[in-house]
């Protein structure tokens, strides 16, 4: 009897101005457990970053996609967040060395898949295998915000990772955008349009 592979997915970075919508995929292997995963927002960085490490070690496969603010800009966000999920998906399907069975999809929608995909509401609460895809997307999402710091320490994007925060439109206001924000976000928009005139 073939083993049925079934991988979660979820996204981080739809909220926020600036960087890539990333998504992560990761099929569980049921020998190896991982103790402790839910869903990434209520977990530490350091916690993140300790179960990333298992999940890298002991997941059966794992994989990550990513859409550029460029694509948010020309697609909307929406339409980029479908597109990060399915080449995470596609990712994880070059390690797996075929698709998985089904996947099992954080939020209310599904992106194209030539599988079987489920969308569940809160399902990083609710399915390990949501839970380890939205702990591999944060991470890597916080770690790209964390080099975008170096390069344009001047929006502070370590301390707010590019959400919309009082600092992080101060900043906007004073410098402009740098040329990972999102333009076609009304914040960035805005201030695009008043540095103009």
């Amino acid at each position: 009897m073939s083993i049925v592979w079934i991988c979660g997915v979820d996204e981080a970075g739809r909220g926020p101005l600036v960087g890539a919508v990333v998504a992560g995929a990761v099929v569980l292997d049921p020998n190896h457990p991982i103790e402790g995963l839910k869903d990434s927002k209520k977990l530490t960085a350091a916690r993140r970053e300790f179960l990333y490490e298992q999940i890298m070690e002991k997941a059966k496969a794992w994989g990550v996609g990513e859409a550029s603010p460029a694509e948010i800009d020309e697609i909307n966000i929406l339409q980029a967040t479908m597109l990060a999920m399915r080449r995470a998906v596609e990712d994880l399907t070059t390690r797996l060395g075929r698709w998985p069975d089904k996947a099992l999809i954080d939020g209310n929608r599904c992106p194209e898949l030539p599988i079987a995909a489920e969308a569940i509401v809160k399902g990083d609460t609710k399915e390990p295998a949501i839970s380890a895809a939205s702990i591999l997307a944060k991470v890597t999402r916080d770690r790209q915000m964390q080099l975008l710091h170096e390069r344009h320490p001047e929006y502070g994007f370590a301390q707010h990772m590019g959400y919309p925060t009082e600092a992080h439109f101060a900043a906007l206001i004073q410098y402009g955008a740098c040329d990972q924000h999102r333009k076609s976000f009304s914040p960035v928009r805005k201030v695009l349009e008043m540095n103009a005139n």
